[in-house]
C-alpha cells in the first residue's frame, strides 16, 4: 500500500515538474525610432530656410510622442583639421537644438554629440568638400 501511495505520490510530482510555466505578458515593443537628417552650407553652422522646414518636421514628431528622447548628432566633411572639425560637428547640433527648443521640445529631453569628421555619410579622402557629409541627424526615440 505504501509503494502504491509513494508511486502516486511521485506520479503526480513529476507531472507537475512537466508542465510549463504560464506564458510572460509579452514586453511592449520599443518605442519607433525616427531619424531626420539636416544638412548645412560648407563652414557653416546656420540653418537654412530648407533645414528650418527638417527642424519643424522632427519638433512635431517629437512633441506628438510621450517621452521623446532626442539625440543631436554633428557632422562634418573631411576638409579643415580635425580638431577644428569636432567643434563645427557640435556647433551645428547645438543650432539644431536650440532650433527645436525654440519649436516647443524641451532642452532637457535633447542629448546633443559632435562626431567631426568621423562618421562620414559618403567616403571621402581628407581635404574633401562633400555636402551629404555636413549634416546634424536627429534621432527620436
Amino acid at each position: 500500500m505504501i509503494k502504491k501511495l509513494l508511486a502516486v505520490v511521485a506520479a503526480a510530482f513529476l507531472l507537475g515538474a512537466c508542465d510549463e510555466p504560464a506564458p510572460q505578458a509579452a514586453a511592449p515593443p520599443p518605442p519607433p525610432v525616427k531619424n531626420f537628417l539636416v544638412f548645412f552650407d560648407f563652414d557653416k553652422s546656420s540653418l537654412t530656410p530648407r533645414a528650418m522646414d527638417i527642424v519643424k518636421e522632427a519638433a512635431a514628431t517629437a512633441k506628438s510622442g510621450q517621452n521623446a528622447r532626442l539625440t543631436c548628432t554633428g557632422h562634418t566633411d573631411t576638409s579643415g583639421p580635425a580638431n577644428y572639425n569636432m567643434a563645427l560637428s557640435l556647433r551645428r547640433a547645438n543650432t539644431v537644438k536650440a532650433a527645436l527648443v525654440r519649436q516647443g521640445v524641451p532642452a532637457n529631453t535633447i542629448t546633443v554629440v559632435g562626431r567631426g569628421e568621423t562618421a562620414l555619410l559618403v567616403a571621402t579622402k581628407d581635404g574633401v568638400r562633400e555636402p551629404q557629409n555636413r549634416r546634424v541627424e536627429i534621432v527620436i526615440q
